[in-house]
């Protein structure tokens, strides 16, 4: 089975560690027993990866050599631009203020029509074509985090909508304690874009694996909500499976909490995520 038709079995029906049964029965689709074995071996070649999700695998689709310069110096201007404005600040950034901010600093310096269609392309792509397969919440590259519409949360950078994911977060913050912080709040398009694209970069373009543990653009749900927490004191490792030994992950998980938007072996193609709080259980 190739990769392309693999993917597509993932999204109609892949359950556990095998095939939903009503499309193994459907004009025996799959074929032989052979068959069978063959589709098991790309599950679990799967599952592989994500366990290893890491390290670069032989079939990851990587950033080709035309477009690699536009890819290094969009980055590079992300990167700059997250600096100009604050990390703080380019959490909610759109791609209509960063412009305006980039071409007013000579320290930025504006995006070019390269940089710009480079990553329109990333934006609209299927992201399937590198292994992700989750939802899409985010529809258009110009999207706008209105202000009005979110908190800044404080001593944490980070903001989050208001309603439901702010009163989810000060309910938690009862229930278990001033051990809990927040991590990661709303991402808007620009940031998301400095993430996924800053972590291909760091693995000389791998896409495919820059998404196993970052939503591309568009792709992520705390665009649309959902957060990260983390403990107090525990750095880095918040956002690793060594989460799951502390005392925080342990209150969430007994207080029901933790309906977790990318659970441990999920066919979305993204790594084991206990320290994401999904916020709308209905996508």
């Amino acid at each position: 089975m190739k990769r392309r038709e693999f993917l597509k079995t993932l999204a109609f029906g892949v359950i556990g560690f095998g095939i939903a049964p009503e499309l193994m029965a459907q004009n025996n689709e799959f074929g032989s027993t052979a068959d069978t074995y063959q589709i098991d071996d790309h599950i679990k070649d799967y599952l592989h990866k994500m366990v290893h999700f890491n390290k670069p695998h032989k079939d990851d689709i990587l950033i080709d050599n035309i477009r690699y310069n536009v890819f290094k110096s969009t980055v590079k201007r992300l990167r700059r631009l997250q600096g100009y404005v604050g990390h703080g600040n380019f959490q909610v950034l759109s791609l209509d203020q960063a412009r305006k901010f980039a071409r007013n600093a000579s320290r930025v310096g504006e995006f070019t029509s390269e940089e710009l269609r480079f990553m329109e392309k990333i934006f609209y792509e299927e992201a399937q074509r590198y292994g992700f397969i989750g939802n899409k919440p985010l529809k258009q590259f110009t999207e706008r985090i209105q202000k009005k519409n979110v908190y800044k949360v404080p001593y944490t950078g980070n903001y989050l909508y208001k309603g439901v994911p702010l009163e989810t977060l000060d309910r938690i913050k009862q229930q278990v304690g001033g051990q809990l912080i927040l991590t990661s709040g709303v991402r808007g398009v620009m940031k998301q874009f400095l993430l996924f694209l800053n972590k291909a970069y760091k693995a000389d373009g791998n896409l495919s694996l820059a998404s196993r543990s970052l939503a591309p653009p568009g792709y992520s749900f705390h665009g649309i909500g959902d957060f990260d927490v983390g403990q107090v004191g525990f750095g880095a490792s918040n956002f690793t499976e060594k989460f799951t030994e502390t005392e925080i992950y342990e209150r969430l998980s007994d207080l029901g909490y933790l309906k977790l938007r990318y659970h441990e072996q999920n066919l979305l193609g993204v790594r084991f995520e206990p320290w994401h709080i999904k916020i709308n259980a209905d996508i």
